[in-house]
């Protein structure tokens, strides 16, 4: 049984973490979210609970960021996104906690990796043009990766990083197609019985402090350098992501 006060200690501060990257600061570290919350909870249950916090954080950003994205590039990567979200729904009822957290364990290092041998590597090379494979392939990585633990960041930036885009375009494009897979996401979701009272509740209780991350997080956006905090966060990822994925092989074979 999980301590209430324990579990909302640690989920407030994963909530802000999620509006400041949905915000525009540290974008990407959202990906934090289930992988922490997976300490105390079922990874289930903790993509469960962030399903309606990460949407409502959707309305702020996208009204923030309404005017600044590229319609082009979401043409490119939703079809894809929408058949990963397809793949992450039939296949859901057929993982176990344990084959989660191996999974999610597994994302995480691998995202900690792609941010510090590849994203950062992409920052100092020439724009690449529009790819429609390569966009549908991440898209439906983003997708499926999003649906499992609302970690689709990570795929979608590896081909969004290389159009070399506008700052702030490139938050709104994010902000753009994360708006459309979360609420698609709501229907297979519902479906699974993934939204019961329980977890909608938790969601409630949590929910004032999504707005507030992402207001931090906008006004973090153009004033405060994001080396120190990438370093911090993926630094926590990682260590977060060796601890699922050592505790879901340990219990698959035993």
């Amino acid at each position: 049984m999980v301590d209430p006060l324990w579990f909302f200690f640690l989920a407030i501060p994963v909530v802000l973490l999620t509006g400041i990257s949905k915000g525009g600061f540290a974008g990407g570290l959202g990906t934090l979210a289930v992988p922490i919350l997976t300490l105390m909870v079922d990874p289930r249950m903790a993509a469960a609970i962030m399903l309606p916090i990460l949407c409502v954080m959707d309305i702020f950003t996208a009204w923030q960021y309404r005017r600044n994205w590229d319609g082009h590039t979401l043409k490119i990567l939703i079809p894809g996104a929408l058949v990963g979200i397809v793949v992450g729904g039939l296949t859901f009822s057929m993982m176990n906690a344990d084959i989660i957290r191996i999974i999610v364990g597994m994302m995480a290092i691998y995202f900690v990796g792609n941010y510090w041998f590849i994203q950062r590597r992409n920052r100092h090379v020439e724009p690449h043009g529009h790819n429609r494979l390569k966009g549908g392939i991440m898209g439906m990585a983003s997708g499926f990766t999003s649906f499992i633990a609302h970690a689709g960041g990570p795929p979608v930036s590896q081909y969004l990083f290389p159009l070399r885009l506008d700052k702030t375009v490139l938050v709104g494009t994010s902000v753009m197609f994360f708006i459309i897979m979360n609420y698609v996401k709501l229907i297979p979701y519902a479906w699974l019985g993934q939204l019961s009272a329980d977890n909608l509740r938790m969601s409630l209780y949590l929910m004032p402090f999504a707005p507030i991350g992402v207001w931090l997080g906008i006004g973090m956006h153009n004033r405060v350098s994001n080396k120190l905090f990438y370093i911090i966060c993926y630094g926590l990822l990682f260590l977060v992501g060796i601890k699922l994925l050592g505790e879901g092989l340990i219990a698959q074979f035993q």
